[in-house]
């Protein structure tokens, strides 16, 4: 009987799965918040929309909630991103030391933030918790996150 070969056709490949068949995917970028239901998680979610060769994000807190923030979602759908699939996750040493770039969101003043955080190499963006606004000052950090990514992308290479 006849067998069909699929063969992959790079020309009908998104470019993003292209990229990551041809680089696969070995560098972390880490983003920390203290819930990690709204700024770690927009974060994570609009690196991993387009990623520089062989990088890919994650997101934890140092006190994870139950659920992501209500309108972490529809603000992220607002920009045509879903959220990341994962909960609010603990942050583990596991992923501090995995990371090659830990990004926390401002939280390195806060009680809740473990004191090795600030023991390692890092970035804090001192961004103020959304959660704590309106719409209006959610969408602001927001975009101020999405600016910070693209940045931060543009300085690990093409995307």
């Amino acid at each position: 009987m006849y067998a069909e070969r699929r063969l992959l056709r790079p020309d009908l490949l998104p470019a993003r799965v292209l990229r990551r068949l041809l680089h696969p995917v070995s560098r972390t970028v880490l983003f920390v918040c203290v819930e990690n239901a709204a700024r770690s998680l927009m974060a994570e979610a609009f690196f991993n929309a387009d990623p520089p060769p062989g990088w890919h994000a994650v997101s934890a807190g140092t006190a994870p909630g139950a659920a992501p923030n209500p309108r972490t979602g529809p603000m992220l759908r607002e920009v045509g991103l879903e959220p990341p699939a994962h909960p609010p996750q603990a942050l583990t040493e596991q992923m501090m030391t995995e990371a090659q770039i830990r990004v926390t969101m401002g939280c390195l003043e806060s009680a809740s933030c473990p004191a090795r955080l600030k023991e390692r190499p890092l970035i804090d963006w001192e961004l103020p918790d959304p959660a704590r606004g309106s719409d209006a000052e959610f969408r602001a950090i927001r975009d101020d996150i999405r600016h910070r990514v693209e940045n931060l992308r543009r300085s690990l290479g093409p995307s």
